[in-house]
């Protein structure tokens, strides 16, 4: 079958085909209202048959109906006593030193909020049985309500599920179900609850979305990434809407690594995935880092997803002055609809975009290809509003905005890294996103690197990983005990009962057991301790010395304490999709150029594309190099080399 990967993002939908060893890629206006519509619409201008497609898709659905708060009708069900715990939360303030923080919104309201029996202790004996009294009253309460969906969240489900079941099994069939000990049986009723609840809030917006999108393509072969950069069934996928909440960043990531993975030696990167309304940075070293400590829209996630943090920077992110004459820029964004000034389709607000283009850093008849013309005109008088506010040249306004940008997106990188111990100048800065290219070089500045690398397809580069994401399942238990207690056979066979769940999940998508790889880790602490380090599984003895070891390395001391098992962690994958960047064909490269003038430079810039550079041995900045979905502004001190698969390699020269 052809495959086909799909992102969904803020501005752009991206299209990458993959038929016959060769790459075809594609770019359409993304339809926030309905993202379907764009998929269907690339598909069709694509020339594809639905039914021999292979796709895979980055859905943002999950992610933008949490952020927008546009869920359906959830009821939560609690133990008695227990109702207002996603409330209460942590009592952790945002801020320790705000004394006066806002008000929060609950996240579910409290007439919404049900109590119930079925109450566990911690070691797994009944404190409050569930009766039948109990679901009589249950069944009634939910007929009074009318939810459209349920999220059921009982103390220690994890240890024993069967609470859980009877209650949904209680409710009427076309009700969403979501159960805790189904969901993320681990320990901590607060994360747990998030991650139901959520589940919940958002699994029908999924299922209603995914439905219409198989709808329009019948006969295809559908997945959806996962947010922990596996890809997971589309008929699977909305019991489990949760760990989309990262799905098209995780494809990113994904392609990153797939493309530096071309070097002989794959360098470790930094990564930043530059769109229409957002910035996602990541590390990358060998493959993406996974966290189960993620939070969206101020919510803890407790589920795994690639380890990233993300700002409101964009190519569409608005600039304004404020009301102390303050030049700002984001979070707001110009999306595709209206979309930047110049793009020509009503909007007036000046973006990042229309800064690049006025300081002549975008080819005005070459943007994606030549398939699409930017208004230079349009550009110049939205950002002449904010040039009059300041008192400066619509120039000089377009710079301050992009260091603006730059600084924002630099601060990102440095709380990847930096704090976290980590020297960045010992990392490959990678950009891809569509906006990407145009602040790589200024980034790299800003962190004092000396190499950057914009790979092929960098402007689709999360459609790309889609494809070679493989399918997969990461599964979590809690299992609480003194693990030099447990020993090795007990363990052992905890972690096999996962791995057996989630071989018996892939085989349902047609994967073999035998194909599978397994990854068994463990999360461990000292005794006492609330937070915990993973390790990958051998043997007790090896987990316990293991663990010493990761301590006094993270945290600078070890303690003559027993070490306490919490959590087993399985990660299931199918075989790696046997994808290859294909050969660069020299024969193909275009070798016409042209010049732009750009604010700062003394000369007219060389407008070069992306395949005229494997041309020459190397090309120096300034330069402004073009390909199909997106723009490199290679700035000045900077070379640029292409290897083999069109990968740009960029070194920061010498003073």
């Amino acid at each position: 079958m052809t495959l086909i990967g799909i992102d969904t993002g803020g501005t752009f939908t991206d299209f990458v085909l993959w038929r016959e060893g060769a790459i075809r890629t594609h770019k359409v206006l993304s339809t926030s209202d309905a993202p379907e519509r764009a998929i269907l619409q690339g598909i069709a201008e694509l020339g594809l048959d639905p039914q021999e497609l292979r796709v895979v898709h980055g859905s943002t659905v999950a992610t933008n109906a949490v952020l927008e708060g546009k869920g359906v009708r959830t009821l939560y069900v609690a133990n008695r006593g227990l109702r207002d715990v996603l409330t209460i939360g942590r009592q952790a303030r945002a801020d320790l030193y705000d004394l006066q923080p806002p008000p929060r919104t609950p996240p579910v309201p409290r007439a919404l909020c049900i109590e119930t029996g079925g109450r566990l202790a911690a070691d797994a004996t009944w404190v409050e049985p569930l009766t039948q009294a109990d679901l009589d009253d249950f069944r009634a309460k939910v007929a009074q309500l009318a939810p459209e969906a349920v999220a059921i969240n009982l103390l220690f489900s994890y240890l024993d599920d069967s609470a859980e079941r009877a209650l949904a099994d209680a409710l009427p069939s076309d009700l969403f179900v979501s159960r805790s000990s189904e969901v993320l049986p681990l320990t901590g009723e607060y994360e747990r609850g998030i991650a139901t609840w959520i589940n919940a809030w958002v699994g029908p917006v999924v299922a209603g979305y995914l439905d219409r999108l198989a709808a329009g393509l019948p006969g295809a072969r559908v997945s959806v990434m996962q947010s922990s950069g596996e890809a997971v069934a589309a008929d699977q996928t909305a019991r489990h809407a949760a760990r989309l909440l990262l799905s098209g960043p995780a494809g990113g990531l994904a392609g990153a690594a797939f493309a530096a993975a071309a070097e002989k030696d794959s360098p470790r990167l930094l990564s930043f995935d530059m769109g229409g309304t957002s910035t996602d940075v990541a590390l990358i070293d060998g493959e993406p880092r996974l966290t189960t400590s993620g939070r969206i829209a101020g919510y803890p996630v407790a589920l795994p997803m690639v380890d990233m943090h993300t700002i409101g920077a964009g190519g569409g992110s608005i600039a304004q002055v404020d009301a102390g004459g303050i030049l700002l820029v984001g979070p707001e964004s110009a999306g595709a609809s209206p979309g930047p000034a110049c793009y020509g389709r009503g909007g007036t607000r000046p973006t990042v975009t229309d800064a690049n283009l006025v300081l002549g850093r975008l080819d005005p008849e070459g943007f994606l290809g030549g398939r699409m013309r930017l208004d230079v005109a349009a550009a110049r008088e939205a950002l002449g509003g904010v040039a009059r506010q300041l008192g400066l040249a619509v120039e000089e306004t377009a710079l301050g905005i992009l260091r603006i940008a730059n600084e924002h997106m630099a601060r990102a990188l440095r709380v990847i890294s930096v704090q976290r111990g980590l020297d960045p100048r010992g990392f490959t800065l990678t950009s891809f996103g569509g906006a990407g290219g145009l602040h790589v070089c200024a980034l790299a500045e800003a962190l004092e690197m000396s190499q950057a690398l914009v790979p092929v397809h960098a402007g689709v580069l999360s459609a790309l990983g889609m494809l070679v994401a493989p399918a997969g399942r990461t599964l979590t238990r809690t299992r609480l005990g003194l693990i030099a207690e447990l020993g090795d056979q007990e363990v052992a066979a905890a972690l096999q009962a996962l791995a057996d769940q989630a071989a018996a999940e892939l085989a349902r998508e047609g994967w073999e057991p035998d194909g599978l790889r397994i990854e068994r880790s463990l999360d461990l602490r000292y005794r006492g301790q609330s937070h915990t380090l993973n390790l990958a599984w051998s043997s007790v003895q090896a987990a316990i010395e293991g663990f010493h070891a990761r301590h006094q390395a993270a945290y600078g001391h070890r303690l003559e304490l027993p070490v306490e098992l919490v959590n087993l962690r399985v990660r299931a994958r199918g075989p790696l999709p046997g994808l290859r960047l294909p050969e660069l064909e020299a024969e193909a490269a275009l070798v016409a150029s042209r010049d732009l003038f750009a604010y700062g430079c003394d000369a007219p810039v060389p407008v070069i594309s992306r395949e005229a550079v494997a041309q020459r041995a190397s090309v120096s900045g300034p330069a402004i190099i073009a390909d199909a979905v997106s723009t490199t502004w290679l700035a000045p001190g900077w070379a640029a080399r292409l290897d083999g698969c069109g990968n740009l390699q960029l070194s920061r020269m010498a003073a």
